[in-house]
């Protein structure tokens, strides 16, 4: 290497990504597990998806409940044990429970897998959900409900879901404080037994995989009741609000608007979708889009607005969120309308196009640094009923979508009439 010479510098989009493949093997009781073996560390990431979201609760907030509660306390061990057993493998084990999944994952040194593992079975196959652990539960949950329904941007995201999917929707509901009160045990050890104990589940492990792993999972895992998901929900109709424009007065003393503006859009199946990424990317989805450009460092109405489509496994939404000063929330959304007016009427200039193109190819690139984010990313595809194919139409898409085309889904998606706006004060 000769120093004195400036390496040659290159674009993103020059790059060939490659998704690093998976391995698959089923358990005894056909529970699929993708595995994905990379990483220089001697790390390991087990992931338990199982299909325990509030898409399948009877009773708002029993899916997240369920969840939450799984790690405090068994038949033989109290919550206090179970987390000291944990901390002494220096591990850590999170829940999370979201619109159609829900997780239990562990991260751990490899050689620790087999004490660990244990333990995540008897957290989904012995979990008693004592009533002092729900109270607690219940109690924490009502206070930072409490807290929150203070906030603007809070009750705007509530809200927005609810406009466009549906009180009633899976996508639109929300728990609010007398539903947290009327949480009981029973009702979770029934969701607990439907969609843990029998549940459908897809495994994810990767790291520096230990040799025996097959071995290591059937052992904990292969003998249970769990089922392999067959990506098939029932469907649920959307019921979209009729109003379109919505002024919420949440605090009489506030200073702040939370300014939402959203519309239905399709999923990643739609052929539109990947392209509409980058066209999304170039209005608000990173801090040199048009929007941040003209609101915030122009106009100076927001620290930061933002355009993303949310990641639902069925319907979705394609969204404008920001937080801007009450006096100038109106004017924020003339702001926004005018971004879109702009796309829909004018060619994006090559080089503007060339950044964006940049950006994305390296948030990729990201993506595809060490073992978990590589989990990531297949895991959002295995989910998502798609295969590798998706991420390569991806990244040719970003590297060969015109202005014209840009400017031709533009026309399409973005007008005014067609979006939702809320604002909450």
């Amino acid at each position: 290497m000769n120093r004195k010479e400036a390496p040659q510098i290159k674009d993103a989009i020059e790059f060939n990504l490659q998704l690093k493949p998976y391995r698959k093997f089923n358990l005894n009781n056909n529970v699929p597990v993708y595995a994905i073996d990379a990483g220089a560390q001697d790390l390991l990431q087990v992931e338990m998806v199982f299909y325990a979201g509030n898409w399948f609760e009877k009773q708002n907030g029993i899916a997240p409940a369920t969840n939450s509660l799984l790690k405090n306390g068994t038949s033989k061990k109290t919550a206090f044990q179970l987390n000291e057993e944990f901390e002494y493998y220096g591990s850590y084990c999170s829940r999370a429970c979201y619109n159609e999944t829900a997780v239990v994952s562990i991260s751990t040194l490899n050689k620790h897998v087999a004490a660990l593992l244990p333990i995540v079975r008897e957290m989904i196959t012995d979990s008693v959900f004592s009533e002092d652990e729900l109270n607690i539960f219940k109690q924490n949950t009502k206070q930072r409900l409490s807290v929150n329904l203070q906030k603007c941007d809070f009750v705007a995201n509530r809200m927005t879901d609810v406009y466009l999917y549906g009180k009633d929707h899976p996508y639109g509901k929300y728990t609010d404080i007398a539903e947290v009160d009327a949480i009981e045990r029973d009702l979770i050890k029934s969701f607990y037994k439907d969609y843990y104990i029998n549940g459908q589940v897809v495994i994810f492990v990767s790291g520096k995989l230990p040799k025996d792993l097959e071995i290591l999972l059937n052992s904990a895992f292969g003998d249970l009741p769990l089922r392999a998901f067959d990506n098939q929900f029932s469907k649920i109709e959307t019921y979209p609000s009729a109003e379109k424009k919505y002024r919420i007065q949440n605090d009489v003393n506030g200073v702040q608007g939370a300014i939402r503006i959203a519309q239905l859009f399709p999923n990643r199946h739609h052929p539109d979708y990947m392209k509409v990424m980058v066209l999304n990317t170039l209005f608000g989805g990173f801090f040199g889009s048009r929007l941040m450009s003209n609101i915030r460092e122009d106009k100076g109405y927001t620290y930061g607005i933002h355009s993303f489509v949310q990641n639902h496994i069925h319907n979705s939404a394609w969204m404008i969120s920001t937080e801007a000063g009450k006096d100038v929330c109106e004017a924020t959304i003339e702001e926004v309308y005018k971004e879109m007016k702009i796309l829909r009427e004018e060619i994006i200039d090559e080089d503007e196009l060339l950044l964006v193109r940049n950006y994305l190819i390296g948030t990729i690139l990201g993506d595809l640094d060490g073992p978990f984010h590589i989990k990531g990313r297949w895991k959002s595809l295995i989910l998502n009923n798609l295969t590798d194919d998706y991420f390569y139409k991806s990244i040719e898409t970003i590297k060969t979508i015109s202005a014209e085309e840009l400017r031709e889904l533009a026309k399409k998606y973005l007008n005014p009439r067609e979006f939702y706006e809320i604002v909450v004060i």
